[in-house]
């Protein structure tokens, strides 16, 4: 597997929104993952810092069918991909480039997209077969940095996460971005009690911006 053809997700990552979950325990995803759903998010990535997460996730992929993409994130061993893959995990994502988990993924066609910030790091994850890479913490450097590295490396595809809020996305995505990560600006308190009507609307209108920069920039490249 090469980085030219790296395991894919069933629904592209183009112009999409990857909410990043993560609280105490997974047995609090499923009410909070459907408002999601509903405010039209597709890529759902649950993060091993939460509890639970490997024991709940086929009732989660279960629960949500072909409605979404459901990954596992905060990968940091290999032996926590082959946990993943066991258990369904549709994508996976790291907080930094570590280059045996991303070729055990790729070995075992599960899309990953690995972390990092500098092109050494970058560079270093998508030429190993990763699906795009992660930039982070992206608020670090903004949207600028993605033109700045399409620059040597037009074709690499660029996730940035870590600070995004729901306004600041379509930057992201106008900047050349393939899609945007958003964590607590997007959940808000969803986990603690909070509206989950509120949670669908602040879906829903993150995935309107990123879309409507999504379609602009198709206009503005053709």
């Amino acid at each position: 597997m090469t980085a030219s053809s790296p395991p894919q997700p069933t629904v592209p990552l183009t112009g999409q929104v990857i909410a990043v979950l993560r609280t105490t325990h997974a047995s609090k995803y499923l009410p909070v993952i459907e408002s999601l759903v509903a405010g039209g998010v597709r890529f759902i990535e649950l993060t091993l810092t939460t509890q639970g997460v490997f024991d709940h996730l086929p009732e989660i992929r279960a629960a949500f069918g072909e409605t979404a993409e459901i990954g596992i994130g905060t990968v940091t061993t290999t032996g926590q991909v082959e946990c993943a893959r066991d258990v369904g995990a549709q994508f996976l994502v790291t907080p930094s480039t570590n280059l045996d988990i991303v070729n055990t993924a790729v070995a075992r066609g599960i899309p990953i997209v690995p972390g990092g910030l500098t092109p050494t790091e970058l560079h270093a994850g998508w030429s190993a077969g990763a699906v795009a890479v992660k930039v982070f913490p992206a608020s670090t450097v903004g949207p600028d940095y993605i033109g700045q590295l399409h620059g040597p490396f037009p074709q690499m595809q660029l996730i940035p996460s870590g600070g995004i809020t729901i306004e600041d996305a379509p930057r992201w995505i106008s900047a050349g971005a393939l899609a945007v990560s958003l964590g607590g600006p997007l959940l808000g308190d969803a986990f603690d009690g909070g509206s989950l009507a509120q949670l669908t609307e602040r879906a829903r209108r993150v995935t309107e911006l990123v879309s409507a920069a999504t379609e602009d920039r198709k206009g503005t490249n053709r």
